[in-house]
């Protein structure tokens, strides 16, 4: 049947008085009941009015030849049908096709309304990838279902996930730096590795040997980059706050990180570490005054974070420092000792105030004192080697009166938010890239950086603009996919 605007419009009106009807009746009705049947006809309404701009742009455009640079004029070849599908359910409708022999066919009002080269709309595709980044694919398909009465294939929905975070990295290359008056005077950087539980390869045993996981997984390397303003503290505050002991003492509050920027990948330190510093780099200037990395013990992570933050001072967490003296108290005194936790106390304090040859001193004193099975005084020892090889990182004091972070709660924060809650829900398992993918959006996500990489996809160049200025975002053109019946 021939569209016909004025046929669709008078329906258009028809449907929506009747709502409006439905809204001014005076008799009383349950509100959720109310609400849940206006939600679905204006869903209905939408679908009508977005087959009407579609119809409606198709009858005005032009069927005059189409020149090629390179080749023959297309001519008008007829009408072609075309699938959307879109928030408000899948829409079909008739535009102009032009062809020419040898030279092919096309469909110019595709590129006129920027349609995507597959069927899926690109509010449907953000919308997708945002409950994605949060939950199962399979609670996402739910979830769209639920609200809009539309179910996206859980593979449509995969590659959808896996084209959009395509170019998240090159967003982060463009995304201007926060200004320099919004930052504070450090900037930190930091480093942690999270496991990702992956899918067994193929050529897997069926059967596992003695000692074989179940699960093998991947380390996924998260870094985070922020600017802090100072905050100056006593050993004898932070160690009364590490032991939960009470107040830190100071009236100042805990200054927030500033324009935080967290980072997951798989491919490795190296690659995890490169992104780092160009990003660090990006972010420095006059108004930073002093640039600390943090990290945890492992050897790797740190000779690597040294060799890309040369104008950092690399600082061990003391978190991992107090697990350490943690498990030299249960060596020494037992698990149970009344004493144990004033021992820590102590120890700590003095850790803390510069004091680590001393405290390694004392470990060697215990040692020499207590008889102590093989296996408790290997984890004294542990610890003793530890603090020494660790030692250049741990001047605590001279950290605490310059006001810098000494805990890299912000990455560790991470490693449990970005990737444990989402890439370790219940029975999941992940292929390499499916699993990058997610991460990469989910950084996004937890950036606050969502609606500005969704006017970056749409404008399809740096993230320069003001978010007031982004439109309805949408997904790049990308390799066509085949569209569910």
């Amino acid at each position: 049947m021939a569209f016909n605007p004025e046929e669709s419009i008078q329906a258009l009106c028809d449907d929506f008085q009747t709502l409006v009807d439905f809204a001014s009746d005076p008799s009383p009705r349950s509100a959720p009941a109310v609400e849940a049947h206006l939600f679905n006809n204006l869903l209905k309404l939408g679908a009508q009015l977005l087959r009407l701009y579609f119809e409606s742009q198709a009858q005005e455009q032009p069927k005059d030849p189409l020149p090629q640079a390179d080749g023959p004029a297309l001519r008008y070849h007829g009408q072609r049908r075309r699938s959307y599908f879109s928030v408000f359910g899948k829409i079909h409708f008739e535009r102009a096709y032009f062809y020419a022999a040898g030279a092919g066919g096309a469909t110019p009002l595709d590129d006129a309304l920027d349609l995507p080269d597959d069927c899926y709309s690109g509010l449907l595709c953000d919308w997708a990838c945002f409950a994605v980044t949060d939950q199962s694919y399979g609670a996402s398909q739910a979830l769209l279902e639920h609200i809009l009465g539309v179910r996206l294939p859980k593979l449509a929905l995969e590659r959808i996930v896996e084209r959009a975070a395509a170019p998240v990295a090159a967003f982060y290359k463009h995304k201007p730096p926060p200004k320099a008056d919004e930052e504070g005077p450090i900037l930190v950087a930091e480093a942690d590795g999270k496991g990702v539980p992956m899918l067994a390869p193929a050529s897997a045993q069926v059967r596992r040997g003695k000692g074989d996981k179940r699960t093998k997984k991947q380390e996924a390397l998260v870094t985070a980059l922020y600017s802090v303003d100072r905050y100056r503290r006593s050993p004898q505050q932070v160690a009364a706050a590490l032991m939960r002991q009470g107040e830190q003492g100071d009236t100042a509050a805990r200054p927030v990180p500033q324009g935080k920027q967290l980072w997951a990948t798989l491919s490795g330190k190296d690659a995890a570490l490169a992104h780092l510093a160009e990003q660090a780099h990006r972010r420095d200037g006059a108004h930073i005054v002093d640039r600390v990395a943090l990290t945890d013990g492992a050897i790797a992570l740190q000779q690597r974070v040294a060799a890309q933050f040369a104008s950092f001072t690399l600082v061990l967490d003391i978190i991992h420092a107090v697990e350490y003296l943690w498990k030299a108290a249960n060596a020494l005194l037992g698990e149970r000792h009344h004493g144990r936790t004033a021992w820590v106390s102590q120890h700590l304090e003095a850790l803390l105030s510069g004091a680590v040859t001393q405290v390694i001193a004392a470990l060697e004193n215990d040692l020499a004192n207590r008889r102590l099975s093989s296996s408790r005084r290997e984890a004294v020892e542990t610890t003793m080697g530890y603090y020494r090889r660790n030692a250049p990182y741990m001047r605590y004091d001279v950290y605490l009166r310059r006001g810098w972070p000494i805990g890299s709660g912000v990455v560790e924060g991470a490693c449990g938010h970005l990737v444990k809650d989402r890439m370790e829900q219940s029975g999941m398992r992940w292929s390499r890239a499916g699993a990058q993918s997610v991460l990469d959006l989910r950084s996004v996500r937890l950036n606050g950086d969502w609606s500005l990489y969704q006017g970056y996809l749409e404008q399809g160049k740096p993230a320069s603009c003001p978010e007031e200025a982004l439109v309805t975002p949408l997904v790049p053109p990308q390799p066509e996919l085949r569209c569910a019946a």
